[in-house]
């Protein structure tokens, strides 16, 4: 197994995730709203409930969830650009959107929300690694607060997270930041349920292949960082 005895860029040990905190109703518009920050990251979700479902679903009594993710422009050192002024969106992003929603879906009875759609507008404020992760955990309690406010609650079936975990040149490591994640031997998101349940996995050798026995730490190490990511949705819907 690799060894996690060597100290991280950021001075954390293997297991230490970065500060985690979430406020909710911060766009006072919408249905649900949570703006979360995992250390230098930060992810404004929102959820927005419509009378209308996708045609291929009209009529069949279920409704649906989307999503849709986008970077400001100076989320990053550099400037990116606007994908409204380049007309079309990147293979990243349609990735990241089609992961936010598919981990939301698998935590829904689709039935008992009716012929309705909610979109889960993840847009990050500021990126210092793990952004789909942030987005996803971020959903899930804006998700929640529109289910809530619709009268719908009973339509959520399981409580959901994600959180990225590493090898890299100290060892395993839970919650990569961004100097982590650029330089990772092994880069992995996890989505996982509150009661033990796994929804997506994503794991990528960028040097060599990495061994069973590091993925189970890596796993091991998930399951840490979402327990804590589950307490922070808890402590924000409580003060909801």
């Amino acid at each position: 197994m690799t060894d996690t005895a060597g100290k991280r860029p950021s001075g954390r040990a293997p297991d230490e995730s970065r500060i985690i905190s979430i406020e909710t109703g911060f766009a006072r518009h919408a249905e649900g709203s949570a703006l979360i920050r995992v250390g230098g990251t930060e992810v404004l979700c929102t959820a927005t409930i419509e009378d209308r479902v996708p045609s291929f679903l009209r009529n069949k009594g279920q409704g649906w969830i989307t999503a849709e993710y986008g970077m400001l422009p100076r989320a990053t050192h550099n400037r990116g650009q606007r994908e409204a002024a380049k007309g079309k969106q990147s293979g990243r992003t349609q990735e990241i959107q089609r992961l936010i929603a598919r981990s939301l879906r698998a935590c829904m009875d689709l039935k008992k929300i009716g012929e309705r759609t909610i979109t889960l507008d993840c847009d990050v404020l500021n990126a210092d690694g793990g952004t789909r992760c942030a987005s996803i955990t971020g959903a899930w309690v804006a998700l929640s607060l529109a289910l809530k406010k619709a009268k719908r609650s009973q339509a959520l079936t399981a409580q959901v997270a994600a959180v990225s975990c590493g090898l890299t040149k100290t060892g395993a490591v839970l919650d990569l930041d961004y100097i982590e994640d650029s330089s990772a031997q092994a880069d992995t998101n996890f989505v996982l349920t509150a009661d033990g349940g796994i929804i997506e996995i994503q794991g990528t050798a960028e040097d060599k292949p990495f061994q069973e026995s590091e993925f189970f730490e890596l796993l091991r190490l998930a399951k840490l960082g979402t327990a804590r990511l589950f307490e922070s949705q808890n402590k924000a819907l409580e003060t909801a």
